[in-house]
């Protein structure tokens, strides 16, 4: 994408914060100047099936309650253009960015944080989803402690053929990928998400991933022969038990988050910390920005006219979020296709990369032609999406008196 773009579904961009292997991320402002982080979704990334399976992983991310460990999920629209999806903004620094400027986490803290996280993935799999993507960089270090961001791109992450083909993902997810994964498995379960937390640890406490190399092929190579065990060099005795076994090959072989959480406040209790003041420890410790006040709680002028010069208006006819209102019609993939994608996946092995170009670029992804979108009446009867949800909700906790 050429520029940064004015302005993606409702809110006004003021910046871009980062670039990676799904997309470019954005500091926006809804209409009221709230901040915000939108992710626009690279070109090479869209296809019928996708968008649909993205729709419905964005209407379940909006149900996750629980936890304060989530960025949380805001809106999307898996129709557009280019998809976006729009989370809570998160001011601080990444987890690699602190442990690159300021060096690995003693173990007490590197047990708070993974406490913390693993319980803030119980509410993600409560509901039925998966992070997929863990790594330091998508660990947000902040004056509220640990925060999980870029959560909501797992239809992405499930339904790509190059998840390690793109350069920007090769540096960080090739080296957090677990071994399932690795070997072309893209069909992954609450067990992946574990493994990427303990690769997470041990770069909080270490400074290094478990497995490392020249070139991704290398890594992946690694990763995937179940006769070479991660590098767990550096890491603090009391944690080789609880890690090691996070980054054991096998998934059956992993702890469940429980069991995880339980290993991390035990090395808390052997430290004489609780809880609650390891977890404020470790926000005195990470939460300082270095380079000055942390952007994003207040937008820029030029940001500011944009949303003045804004007509924001409200029609209660139409959906006040693209996920509320029905999804433009598009063909349906006939069962040939459908086989012929399934087996074009299985095929490509290990990671499941791409053919490339002579000149070495991924090739361009075919257009998918989607039309101009107009304001569609729902149908009677049918509230949108997110009053449904909440009805559920409402008569969910209205059976349980005891909460």
């Amino acid at each position: 994408m050429n520029g940064v773009p004015g302005q993606i579904g409702r809110y006004v961009v003021e910046r871009e914060l980062g670039s990676g292997g799904m997309g470019e991320v954005y500091l926006a402002f809804s209409p009221a100047g709230d901040p915000v982080a939108v992710k626009l979704i690279r070109p090479d990334r869209l296809d019928p099936v996708t968008r649909a399976r993205f729709e419905k992983e964005a209407l379940i991310a909006r149900t996750v309650v629980g936890t304060n460990r989530v960025a949380r999920f805001l809106d999307a629209d898996p129709y557009a253009e280019r998809p976006w999806l729009a989370m809570e903004y998160v001011p601080g620094r990444t987890l690699q960015s602190y442990v690159d400027g300021s060096g690995p986490l003693s173990a007490p803290l590197v047990a708070s944080l993974g406490a913390l996280l693993a319980e803030g993935l119980q509410a993600v799999h409560a509901v039925g989803l998966l992070h997929r993507d863990l790594k330091p960089q998508n660990v947000m270090l902040g004056a509220y402690g640990p925060i999980l961001i870029d959560f909501g791109l797992g239809a992405f992450l499930d339904t790509a053929k190059d998840t390690l083909s793109h350069s920007g993902m090769i540096i960080g997810t090739v080296r957090c990928m677990p071994p399932e994964q690795a070997l072309g498995r893209t069909k992954v379960k609450e067990s992946a998400d574990v493994y990427g937390l303990g690769t997470v640890l041990l770069y909080a406490a270490t400074g290094h991933y478990p497995y490392d190399g020249a070139r991704w092929e290398a890594i992946v190579g690694q990763v995937a022969n179940a006769d070479q065990p991660p590098d767990v060099s550096g890491l603090p005795q009391v944690l080789v038990p609880l890690i090691g076994s996070m980054l054991a090959h096998d998934p059956a072989d992993r702890p469940s988050l429980d069991a995880v959480m339980a290993g991390c406040t035990s090395v808390l209790t052997a430290a004489g910390l609780s809880p609650m003041a390891a977890r404020h420890a470790l926000i005195d410790a990470t939460a300082t920005d270095e380079e000055g006040p942390v952007p994003g709680n207040e937008p820029s002028s030029a940001a500011w006219k944009r949303i003045a010069e804004q007509t924001v208006s409200l029609d209660e006819d139409e959906p006040d979020s693209p996920l509320d209102g029905p999804p433009p019609a598009a063909p349906e993939p006939d069962a040939e296709s459908v086989e012929d994608a399934a087996e074009a996946t299985q095929s490509s092995g290990a990671g499941n990369v791409p053919d490339s170009s002579a000149d070495g670029t991924a090739p361009p992804a075919p257009v998918v032609e989607v039309p101009v979108p107009v304001p569609v009446p729902r149908k009677p009867g049918r509230p949108p999406a997110s009053l449904r949800v909440a009805e559920e909700l409402r008569s969910r906790y209205a059976a349980q008196p005891g909460l």
